[in-house]
C-alpha cells in the first residue's frame, strides 16, 4: 500500500490523515508534517491512522514528539481510527496511556474542546 498523508481543517482542529505503513522509510514525512502543524500554530490536532495497517518504532516516536511538542505549544494531540495491530503497539509501550485514542476524528476533537 502506498503511503499518503493529508491534512484538513475539522471544527476547532487539525485533522492529518495518514495510510499505508508508517516505518522508517515514511516516518520523516509525518514527523515533517507534525511539526509544520504544530509551528503553523494549531493547537487541536487528530492523527487519523484508519488507514495504517503497520506502524513501527520509528512511528511511535515521531507521534511521542508530536505530543510532547503540542504539550510545550498548550496544545493537544489525539490518535482516531487506530487498528488492532497498532493499537497494540500502543498498548505494549503504554502510549495508549498518555495520548488519547478514539474511534473517529470527530470524537478526538469533542475530547480536546472537554480537556
Amino acid at each position: 500500500m502506498e503511503f499518503t498523508m493529508s491534512t484538513r481543517q475539522e471544527g476547532a482542529g487539525t485533522v492529518v490523515e495518514v495510510a499505508g505503513d508508517l516505518d522508517m522509510s515514511t516516518t520523516p514525512r509525518l514527523r515533517e508534517r507534525l511539526r509544520e502543524v504544530a509551528e503553523g500554530g494549531a493547537r487541536v490536532v487528530v492523527v487519523d491512522l484508519s488507514g495504517v495497517g503497520f506502524m513501527d518504532s520509528s512511528g511511535l516516536g515521531a507521534l511521542v514528539v508530536a505530543y510532547r511538542d503540542l504539550q510545550d505549544r498548550d496544545g493537544w494531540l489525539g490518535l482516531a481510527g487506530v487498528r488492532r495491530s497498532v493499537r497494540t503497539v500502543l498498548s505494549i509501550t503504554s502510549v495508549d496511556q498518555v495520548i488519547g485514542i478514539f474511534d473517529t476524528a470527530r470524537d478526538a476533537e469533542a475530547a480536546a474542546r472537554v480537556s
